[in-house]
């Protein structure tokens, strides 16, 4: 272990040596690159030019000259060398405006930009009016004039020449050939003028290029250098004044604040356009090609323009811009969407997203888990290791050690479980542990390895011991682990309520490790076919448990769309209920916003393409699931009805059975209900009010003798007539009530004996005027007065004559006249509903006496009656 140490300290010495060697040699480097520059600097400002006797006797020959000029125009540093000396062999006075615009006109990389310097300056210190020419040439790149000769060239050579050429210009001030330093000025009040601004291209380009000034003049803007003492001295000779600095650095200040704003702008255009492009795609579902490539260039010019202004922040040794988030444009679902005219709703009339409170408790009201399982659990805090589990973790060299503890934490944070992880590792930290033992031991003597046999037989017993308890209590812990989860997955298909499903959710997160929830994932997803009732509480689980557990919901979305995609391009017309039941799974989950809109719409989109067989199924359980959820929600109300456009075109153009095309209407009118006009409620009297809440709400077995009271105290001759009309309508009461409608008539009989008088004509009026009608929407309101009539006779306000009297008259009401067919079809039973009805409620008291002679005597006519509907009275 020792001899490991030494060798990791002398490694580490020896890179710290190295380290400090490279800086050194790094620095003298640099300072032999100042001296050099600030020679060549002495050499320019003082230059000692040749006499013309010495110029004549260089070469001066057109071809030589040509030929030397040709290579100016490609000044690179392999050149260098050579071209410099062979402009010391020949005489260029005659030619030097020919070099000046071959210098100008040459294509310099940043590499070849202190060649082309050196050349400069030994073109400089021979020929007096080279410089001049030369700067003239170079500020004609910022300053073409009036005639503008390279407006039409390509824009980004334009744009790398000026970059060129702006620092071949710095690089000739360093080092003396230009001695003016207010050109500079002139460049830099050109480049940052506001007018600049209205022009993208050029905004980008004059950004790069005031940064690459910023970086490599940093003396002109009085920003701090690097090693600082190793350009103090050459500084010195610039002769930058203090005025001077404040100009460039007003002129840099104040345009950044200028681009800032434009940056701020383009900002909020982008955003602006990302909100119309997402309103657009939730309406239509796609982009046309113009929204895309407006867009693209839109972000393509503002991530340009971010990047160039957060270079010249960086040189400025500023803080880069950072952009406000806003909640307004960015999200689509936002309050602005809900009322734009392009919502397609008026927000007045805009419907609520749930049909009832208990529906949306369901879908939006989620149990906290946080509340119930500790956070250990839930993956959200680190579990603690206790120092046992330290110990066996520990590693015999120092680095190893620290780089195993940092992959158990990360790994005890994303694995939760309890069981596993650390007595896994510490299997396998233990295993690393007795095979470098082994070898330690191997490397000793051989004699001392022989005579201490037997202590290695007895450490290597000892740990053993742990490692095999250690086996066993994690083979139990897997067990009963397993055996929980089990247990917990076959009470899955049972919890069809809220509470049990609630509650399942929370015990599994006391099991949840990745192992487990990929299990659960499964299980879910192998939900029986026909079992759908069972979809709507699997997706409350996945949504409950995707807020601590994302990968959840995750998992069982790529399983439910790689099972929808390979259903849909099968194209077979099996497995149907295995369609429906991925379709609804989905729809659910699109409802709890687990599966996004986007991915709903595709499905629908998809079956829509091929709008046949089983996809026309496929399509309306979709919208029967989520149609009516995604039509109500703002977002996406526009698209869903899109869609359901293209839906009942479908319908109307394809020759659809009619099973397929009561599916597609019912969907439609599910999710999208017809517009009727608002039902106008009568306008009551409060009296006839206070009499329906006697009648229809208060009235039961214990409030009959408070109505019966509350009714006496009316004003009789006001209410008599309303009170009769409300009497006729037991059928719109509890049919288990009509015996109190009729206790409180013999109760108010005896008060007014012409109102009970008057209840008795009216229903046997309506008994024979719903004979005559016939009419299948009277059948409740039949029944209902069959019953109020025997319950007239069980209150002693019938005799018993009435009663036989309208039981004859159902049976031969109508026969034997023209109408007969009409009044009483020959499969019509409901007239021995009737009968039946009449007979169960008073039929009991016919039992005895004339009553009784009288009821069997009818009886022999009933089943004649029966007989006589033939084999139609069998399902009656």
């Amino acid at each position: 272990m020792d001899h490991h140490e030494d060798e990791y300290r002398v490694a580490g010495e020896h890179r710290d040596k190295q380290g400090d060697e490279g800086a050194a040699a790094r620095l003298e480097e640099i300072k032999k690159s100042i001296e050099a520059k600030m020679a060549l600097r002495q050499s320019n400002l003082n230059p000692e030019r040749p006499d013309s006797g010495f110029l004549r006797t260089l070469d001066s020959s057109i071809k030589r000259n040509t030929a030397i000029i040709k290579k100016l125009k490609q000044i690179n540093e392999e050149q260098r060398e050579g071209l410099m000396d062979e402009l010391k062999s020949i005489n260029l006075s005659k030619f030097v405006s020919e070099a000046v615009t071959a210098i100008s006109d040459a294509k310099l990389r940043s590499s070849d930009i202190q060649a082309a310097a050196q050349i400069c300056s030994l073109l400089h210190q021979r020929y007096k009016d080279f410089s001049p020419s030369l700067i003239q040439g170079l500020l004609k790149v910022f300053f073409p004039g009036k005639s503008g000769d390279d407006m039409d060239a390509d824009k980004n050579l334009r744009a790398m020449k000026k970059r060129s050429t702006l620092k071949l210009l710095l690089e000739l001030y360093f080092v003396g050939i230009i001695e003016d330093n207010s050109i500079f000025i002139n460049i830099i009040k050109d480049l940052t003028s506001v007018e600049h601004l209205k022009d993208r291209d050029t905004t980008q380009t004059n950004l790069t290029l005031l940064a690459s000034f910023a970086r490599q003049g940093r003396i002109f803007l009085g920003l701090p250098l690097s090693g600082q003492e190793i350009y103090e001295e050459f500084y010195k000779g610039l002769n930058i004044t203090a005025d001077q600095k404040k100009v460039f650095r007003k002129a840099f200040n104040a345009y950044y604040d200028a681009v800032q704003e434009l940056l701020q702008s383009e900002h909020t255009s982008l955003r602006q356009m990302e909100h119309e492009n997402a309103k657009i795609l939730n309406a239509k579902g796609e982009l046309s090609e113009e929204n895309i490539s407006s867009y693209e260039k839109l972000r393509k010019s503002y991530d340009q323009l971010y990047r160039n202004v957060s270079s010249l922040a960086e040189a400025l040794d500023m803080q880069p811009p950072v952009m406000p988030e806003d909640v307004h444009t960015t999200r689509v679902a936002s309050g602005e969407d809900a009322s734009s005219p392009a919502s397609g709703k008026d927000p007045s009339v805009l419907e609520a997203v749930w049909d009832d409170e208990d529906t949306r408790a369901f879908y939006e009201c989620l149990p906290d888990l946080r509340a119930f399982v500790p956070a250990v659990l839930l993956g959200e805090a680190e579990p603690k290791v206790n120092e046992q589990s330290a110990k066996t973790q520990e590693l015999p060299t120092e680095p190893a050690t620290e780089s195993e503890q940092g992959q158990l934490a990360t790994q005890d944070t994303a694995e939760i479980s309890a069981d596993s992880g650390p007595l896994q590792e510490g299997k396998t930290i233990e295993k690393g542990k007795d095979k470098e033992e082994k070898d330690k031991e191997k490397a000793k003597d051989p004699d001392k390895e022989k005579g201490k046999e037997k202590d290695p037989d007895k450490e290597k017993g000892k740990e053993k011991d742990p490692d095999r308890k250690g086996e066993t209590e994690k083979e139990k812990l897997k067990g009963v682990e397993g055996t929980n989860l089990d247990a917990l997955l076959q009470r899955l298909p049972g919890c069809v309520s809220r509470d049990l499903i609630d509650q399942l959710t929370v015990e599994f997160c006391y099991l949840n490790s990745k192992s487990n929830r990929k299990r659960l994932v499964r299980a879910s997803f192998n939900v029986p076919r026909t079992s759908l009732e069972l979809l709507p509480y699997y997706s409350r689980m996945v949504a409950t448990l995707s807020t601590c557990m994302k990968d959840v919901s995750t998992m069982l979305l790529q399983l439910l769309e790689e099972e929808f995609n390979f259903l849909i391009n099968k194209k077979d017309q099996m497995n149907i209920e295995t369609k429906i039941r991925n379709i609804r799974f989905i729809g659910e989950l699109c409802k709890f916003k687990i599966a996004p809109a986007g991915l709903v719409f595709s499905c629908l989109k998809a079956c829509l393409d091929d709008f046949t067989h089983h996809n026309i199924d496929v399509a309306c359980n979709l919208l029967e699931t989520c149609g009516r959820f995604l039509y109500r929600s703002p977002e996406t109300t526009v698209r869903m009805a899109n869609m359901l456009e293209i839906l009942m075109r479908l319908k109307n153009v394809k020759n659809l059975d009619p099973r397929h095309a009561t599916l597609v209407e019912n969907a439609y009118y599910l999710c999208k209900p017809p517009e009727r006009s608002a039902r106008v409620s009568k306008v009551r009297p409060p009296l006839h009010q206070y009499i329906r809440k006697l009648l229809f709400s208060d009235l039961d077995k214990s409030s009959i003798e408070h109505v019966l009271r509350q009714l006496r105290k009316l004003p009789w001759s006001d209410c008599e007539s309303y009170l009769l009309k409300c009497f006729m309508k037991v059928h719109k009461g509890k049919y288990g009530q009509i015996h109190l409608i009729a206790s409180l008539t013999a109760g108010l009989s005896r008060h007014h004996d012409e109102f009970a008088v008057a209840v008795v004509d009216e229903v046997l009026e309506e008994i024979r005027l719903g004979l005559e009608l016939n009419e299948y929407g009277m059948q409740q309101r039949r029944i209902a007065h069959m019953r109020f009539l025997g319950e007239l006779y069980n209150y002693e306000h019938v005799d018993s004559s009435v009663v036989f009297d309208t039981l004859y008259l159902v049976l031969v009401f109508g026969h034997g006249t023209p109408e007969q067919d009409v009044l009483d079809p020959p499969e019509d039973c409901f007239r021995i509903r009737m009968v039946i009805t009449l007979l169960e409620t008073c039929g009991h008291y016919f039992d005895r006496g004339s009553s009784k002679r009288k009821l069997d005597r009818f009886l022999i006519h009933f089943q004649r009656y029966i007989l006589s509907k033939g084999c139609a009275s069998a399902g009656c």
